[in-house]
C-alpha cells in the first residue's frame, strides 16, 4: 500500500507571476517564515506551510479577491508544469479534467471529486493532510484554474452554474464577473458546478502528438511517486510535525498509523532504517530549512526542533555539518542573496 506525502511543489512560474503583478515573492516568505530558497528552487513545503503562505498572501491586501484573479488568469502556460500542461492540450474540456485530476497529484496532497449527474456537473477537492480550512484565496484559485482551464482550451467564455464557497473572499462581486455565475459564501464545500454540455466542447489547443509524448512519461513518473512513497517518508513527515513538542514518541506515531510500535519498527528495518535514525535525519533536515530564514533566531530553532537547550542543538548541527548554525546560515544567505542578484534582471 503507498503512503501519500505531504509535500507541494511549488513552480518557478508562481513566483514570477507574483512579481509580473507587482508582488515581492520575497516579503510573503518571510512573512509566512518559510525558507527564502523555496522562490529559486524546486524544493517542497507542507499542506500547512502552503496554507500560511496563501493566507499571508490574501492578508497583504484589501482585496483578495482582485489579487487571486491578477494571479491566476492570463497566466503563461509554458511556465507550468507537465503535470498541468498535459490538460490544456487534451481533447476536450473532459478530458483535461481527468488529466488534470490524475497528473496534479503528483504536485500536491490534493484529490478531487468529479461527479456528472442529470444536466450538472460539480467538482470539488480536498487536502489530504489538512488540519484548517482552506485559505479562501487557495480555494477560489482551484476553482478558477478548473475554469480557465475550460475556456482556455475551447476558446469559449464558459459559464458555470454556480461557485460555492466555504470562506467569503472579498469583494465578492469580482468573482461574480469573472465567474459569470452566482457565488455562493458559508457553504459546506468548496465547489464548482458546470453544465454538462461544456463537458464535450472540442479543445482548440488539442495535441495528440504532444500527449502522445507526455502520456507515458507522466504515467510513468506517477507509477514512480506512489512506489517510492514508502513508510518511511511517511514516518519522517509524522516525526517533523511533532518535532516542537518534543522528541518525537514511537508509540504516537504507530498509533496515528494503525500500527504496533513493533511492527511498525520491523517495516521500518525493512525498508533499511530505524526510528531513531528518521528522528536524527528529520532533526537534520528542518534544522536545514529553518535556518535559511532570517527571521527565526538560533534559540527559536532549537524550539522549533524539540531540544531543551540552544546547546544540545549547537552540539547535533556540528555533527551533521561540521560547522556552527549561525555559520552555516550566512553561507546560504550570502549564496542566496547572490543568486538573486544574478537572476534579478531576468525577472521583469
Amino acid at each position: 500500500m503507498p503512503y501519500s506525502l505531504d509535500a507541494v511543489k511549488i513552480p518557478i512560474g508562481f513566483w514570477k507571476r507574483m512579481q509580473q503583478i507587482n508582488v515581492s515573492p520575497l516579503d510573503i516568505v518571510r512573512t509566512a517564515r518559510l525558507p527564502v530558497t523555496l522562490i529559486s528552487d524546486t524544493s517542497t513545503v507542507t499542506t500547512a506551510q502552503y496554507f500560511t503562505l496563501w493566507q499571508v498572501l490574501s492578508d497583504s491586501v484589501r482585496d483578495s479577491a482582485v489579487l487571486v484573479l491578477d494571479l491566476m488568469v492570463n497566466r503563461d502556460i509554458a511556465q507550468l508544469p507537465p503535470s498541468v500542461l498535459a490538460a490544456y492540450h487534451a481533447r476536450d474540456y473532459r478530458d483535461a479534467l481527468s488529466r488534470l485530476t490524475r497528473y496534479k497529484q503528483m504536485c500536491a496532497p490534493e484529490r478531487f471529486l468529479i461527479v456528472e449527474k442529470d444536466e450538472y456537473c460539480t467538482i470539488e477537492f480536498d487536502w489530504l493532510y489538512a488540519e484548517k480550512p482552506v485559505p479562501a484565496m487557495l480555494a477560489v484559485g482551484i476553482l478558477i484554474t478548473l475554469l480557465e482551464l475550460g475556456r482556455h482550451g475551447t476558446k469559449e467564455w464558459i459559464r458555470p452554474h454556480l461557485v460555492e464557497l466555504e470562506q467569503s473572499l472579498e469583494p465578492v462581486h469580482s468573482l461574480e464577473k469573472h465567474f459569470g455565475c452566482p457565488v455562493r459564501t458559508g457553504a459546506e464545500h468548496n465547489r464548482l458546478t458546470l453544465y454538462r454540455k461544456d463537458l464535450d466542447l472540442y479543445f482548440n489547443s488539442y495535441n495528440a502528438e504532444l500527449l502522445e509524448i507526455l502520456t507515458p512519461t507522466l504515467e510513468r513518473m506517477l507509477d514512480e511517486q506512489q512506489q517510492n512513497s514508502s513508510l518511511t517518508q511517511t514516518v519522517k513527515w509524522m516525526i517533523k510535525r511533532n518535532l516542537s513538542a518534543g522528541r518525537p514518541d514511537i508509540q504516537l506515531v504507530s498509533s496515528e498509523l494503525g500500527l504496533s510500535d513493533r511492527t511498525l519498527q520491523r517495516r521500518l528495518t525493512d525498508e533499511g532504517t530505524g526510528f531513531k535514525q528518521l528522528v536524527t535525519e528529520a532533526r537534520h533536515e528542518q534544522a536545514q530549512s529553518y535556518l535559511t530564514d532570517p527571521m527565526l533566531d538560533i534559540k527559536e530553532v532549537a524550539f522549533l526542533l524539540g531540544y531543551e537547550d540552544q546547546n544540545s542543538f549547537y552540539r547535533a548541527f556540528r555533527v551533521w555539518e561540521g560547522d556552527t548554525p549561525s555559520n552555516w546560515r550566512a553561507g546560504q544567505l550570502n549564496a542566496s542573496n547572490f543568486q538573486n542578484d544574478n537572476e534579478a534582471p531576468n525577472l521583469h
